[in-house]
């Protein structure tokens, strides 16, 4: 399996396979719980970086009011099964609802098509002063031109 390191834009949505090292693990060899955590942000990261949009250079605006940051508002994590050292997971991350100032996404990490953990996360847009923001129009049509490609194919 030859997938880039960023992962792969399909379905509406990102996918992005991630291996479970010694590091993510704990005593008793399963993943620990607060890595899942990691391997959702990886998630939602290189989906943002393949919609082409560049965290570094929207954090960089020249005036404060203008930059964008994307922080957790809420995270609701369900645990269904636990993964191992060596798994190869598959992170899916597609936007359930995008609009205003905050994306509403939806991610599961699975191994060998077995469901392992799904979240449900808000992500609120901010400035560079830390106050809310409308998510600015041309990212906006990424996030939405993704999602409308997943329904033209499920029509």
């Amino acid at each position: 399996m030859n997938t880039p390191l960023s992962g792969k834009l399909d379905d509406g949505g990102h996918e992005l396979t991630q291996r479970v090292y010694y590091e993510d693990t704990d005593f008793s060899g399963f993943v620990y719980h607060a890595r899942y955590l990691h391997f959702f942000e990886r998630g939602r990261t290189d989906y943002i970086r393949l919609l082409g949009v560049s965290q570094g250079a929207l954090h960089k605006g020249a005036d404060p009011v203008d930059a964008v940051a994307f922080v957790v508002r809420r995270m609701e994590i369900d645990f269904r099964s636990p993964a191992r050292m060596d798994d190869v997971l598959t992170i899916r991350t597609k936007p359930a609802e995008v609009r205003g100032a905050r994306m509403q996404l939806e991610q599961s990490i699975s191994r060998e098509g077995d469901l392992l953990a799904t979240a449900s996360v808000t992500v609120a847009v901010i400035n560079g002063s830390g106050r809310a923001r409308r998510l600015p129009d041309p990212l906006m049509e990424r996030f939405l031109d993704n999602g409308r490609t997943a329904d033209a194919a499920k029509e």
